[in-house]
């Protein structure tokens, strides 16, 4: 399992150009991709700021999420109208979500380059703490 919080602040005069294709990745996303749990995007209360909820059933699931097509073609589009992008890996507390547990999974041995790249690029970090509260 794999789910990450993405805290996104877009350039100003962006954000009617950022929606739009936040609103074709979601779709692509959700049409496509079998081992996706939840992809949801929220405007945030600070001009210009985004989240993002991202949710796999497993890591392998997310990187392949980030190599699709669909994603691939938009990263570029992205690219010039992000401002800052950070990835915040969460975990949900047990019987106070519907999500399983985000879990690290080792994609060094995978048979293409882009999602060794990917994994390294956005290995999932599992807090130490976590482990100690998990039932």
């Amino acid at each position: 399992m794999a789910t990450i919080l993405v805290h996104i602040t877009i350039r100003e005069g962006y954000e009617a150009e950022f929606e739009a294709i936040a609103k074709d990745l979601h779709q692509a996303s959700h049409a496509v991709e079998k081992g996706l749990l939840r992809y949801e995007y929220w405007r945030g209360s600070e001009p210009s700021s985004y989240y993002t909820l991202l949710s796999f059933v497993d890591f392998s699931a997310f990187i392949a999420h980030q190599t699709s097509e669909h994603h691939e073609t938009a990263s570029p589009l992205l690219g010039p109208m992000v401002k800052s992008l950070r990835l915040e890996w969460v975990d949900p507390v047990g019987q106070a979500s519907d999500l399983p547990a985000t879990n690290a999974q080792d994609l060094s041995a995978a048979s293409d380059e882009l999602t060794r790249v990917y994994a390294g690029r956005f290995a999932a970090n599992v807090a130490p703490w976590w482990g100690s509260l998990r039932r």
